[in-house]
């Protein structure tokens, strides 16, 4: 009889080479995948460029659980960002490498004088902002607008790109503060949309308001078109900001590459 409960006849362990056959099968299945990746990074085996993680950003298709990477990738390389924008149609010109002050300027950046809405001012943004704008016009933007209005954004409203200027946590730029993402022309605040039917939706005035729960159950078409917008802008760029996050975004969207993930 047993002195406890779970007393018992132990149970025998795994032979050796049991043991030896499941770490070579483990093995076999890590070479297996190692060598597809090869082959395939290489060009020695041909799939759809949709599954095919070391294909060029093509920014016409339909996002899908690749172009995250594939964008990430072209912005971290400035030729491959600028080959991917040059897909776009939008119209813009190269900007010269320069510096203003300690931490501000801008390289492999451009000044965007049409996209596929107007813009007002053209803005001076870095290839990849201006890549990540793109998307999120053409994949997020403009799906959500067709959902809520059934037509459109034909304008962005924005309050600027580049300034040589310090984080802003509400009273102005803060002295000693890190740098801005303006102050390297990675961050571009959007402030307002209109409709191709001409009415214009601002942050400031239609951003639902009073806490999580009144925003969450808004049914104004305008203030769930700016959640859209602020939602689907997490997925192109690193950075977005809005009106919960703090004061001094009441009264827009700050977009942003380059910088931390945040999606607030």
């Amino acid at each position: 009889m047993a002195l406890y409960p779970s007393d018992g006849p132990e149970k025998p362990e795994p032979s050796r080479r049991k043991r030896w056959l499941g770490t070579a099968f483990v093995c076999a299945v890590i070479a297996a995948l190692l060598l597809g990746a090869w082959a395939v990074a290489t060009g020695r085996l041909n799939i759809p460029e949709r599954f095919n993680p070391w294909a060029p950003l093509d920014v016409s298709a339909p996002p899908d659980w690749l172009t995250g990477y594939k964008l990430s990738r072209a912005r971290t390389e400035p030729a491959r960002c600028l080959a991917a924008l040059a897909q776009t149609g939008m119209q813009y010109d190269l900007l010269p490498d320069r510096t203003t002050a300690p931490g501000c300027g801008f390289k492999n950046a451009v000044r965007l004088r049409s996209a596929g809405v107007r813009l007002g001012t053209a803005p001076s943004l870095s290839c990849p902002m201006a890549l990540s704008f793109f998307m999120w016009e053409r994949h997020a933007l403009q799906p959500a607008a067709m959902q809520r209005f059934g037509q459109p954004v034909a304008a962005i409203d924005h309050l600027g790109s580049y300034a040589c200027r310090n984080v802003n946590r509400g009273e102005g730029a803060v002295p000693g503060a890190s740098r801005s993402r303006h102050a390297t022309a990675d961050a571009l605040d959007v402030a307002g949309l209109t409709l191709a039917n001409g009415r214009r939706i601002t942050v400031l005035q239609a951003w639902p308001r009073g806490g999580s729960a009144d925003a969450a159950s808004t049914s104004d078409p305008a203030a769930l078109l700016l959640r859209d917008a602020h939602r689907g802008a997490c997925r192109f760029f690193n950075g977005v900001l809005g009106p919960d996050y703090n004061a001094a975004h009441r009264d827009h969207l700050h977009l942003e590459t380059g910088g931390y993930e945040v999606c607030r």
